[in-house]
């Protein structure tokens, strides 16, 4: 059972070190990246705490939210790559779980499956971040187009899954890519390598916040593991429950973690 996030005892918000977090629709509202969500953001990195979002959203994306967010690194595509960019020397590490030349030939094996998709569900499209991707392809079910049924949602999961593919849910596309990979294994690697953390040893000092499907390996590892109000909406299709759940949705739910952890310092 998800507990009401006000039950989360002062000890283990004092011992966070690292806040975690989804982005559609846990930092951002109704696809928007509200003032207030990214306040909480800067608010935790002043604090003296590591912020790192985990995100299903292109590599064009995070090389700009690396740069240019109060983050510390990102995890994107599902666990594809971490970025990590150090403003002192001004250059940017990039970790992928592939090498060039292997992402390049799935690409290829990629376009032949999207079109497979696009011609047996009606409604769906390409996302339109898909240009900016290099591991994955997402199919849009509800972003930029009206939203699906969840059996035309189903469907694209079992085509991709046919295709030999790991396809995850996120609240606005579905995500397919070759490889066991995910946004766990990267976040361990990404700790591992830039921060010197193994993770499994300290997940005490982590907490993590997510509002869909794509997001259950990080709640079943993390015993600090928060929904925003909004993952409700997948009861019955979550693997891995968050322990804590907010009253705000998305954004707002966020803000309402990262006050009390702030609190608690």
């Amino acid at each position: 059972m998800m507990r009401p996030l006000a039950e989360l005892p002062s000890d283990s918000r004092r011992r966070v070190r690292s806040v975690l977090c989804d982005i559609d629709e846990t930092l951002t509202t109704g696809g928007r990246l509200t003032a207030a969500a990214y306040s909480a953001l800067e608010a935790l990195q002043g604090a003296g705490f590591r912020v790192v979002p985990i995100t299903g959203r292109p590599a064009g994306w995070c090389d700009h939210i690396a740069r240019m967010w109060p983050v510390d690194a990102v995890v994107g595509e599902n666990g594809a790559f971490y970025f990590r960019y150090d403003h002192a020397g001004r250059r940017m590490k990039r970790r992928y779980a592939v090498d060039a030349s292997t992402r390049a030939a799935n690409r290829e094996k990629l376009a032949a499956i999207r079109d497979r998709i696009l011609a047996a569900v009606p409604g769906c499209a390409v996302a339109a971040d898909q240009g900016y991707r290099e591991a994955d392809l997402a199919i849009d079910y509800c972003e930029d187009v009206p939203p699906l049924p969840r059996a035309a949602v189903d469907e694209i999961v079992s085509l991709m899954r046919q295709a030999g593919l790991t396809a995850k849910i996120s609240s606005i596309h579905v995500n397919g890519w070759f490889g066991g990979y995910d946004k766990l294994a990267m976040t361990k690697i990404l700790f591992g390598e830039c921060f010197g953390i193994e993770i499994d040893v300290r997940k005490d000092e982590f907490v993590f916040a997510g509002d869909s499907p794509n997001d259950a390996p990080m709640f079943a590892s993390f015993p600090l593991s928060v929904g925003v109000a909004n993952i409700r909406s997948f009861a019955g299709r979550l693997e891995a429950e968050p322990a804590y759940v907010t009253r705000a949705e998305s954004g707002e739910g966020f803000r309402e973690l990262a006050e009390l952890l702030l609190e608690g310092r």
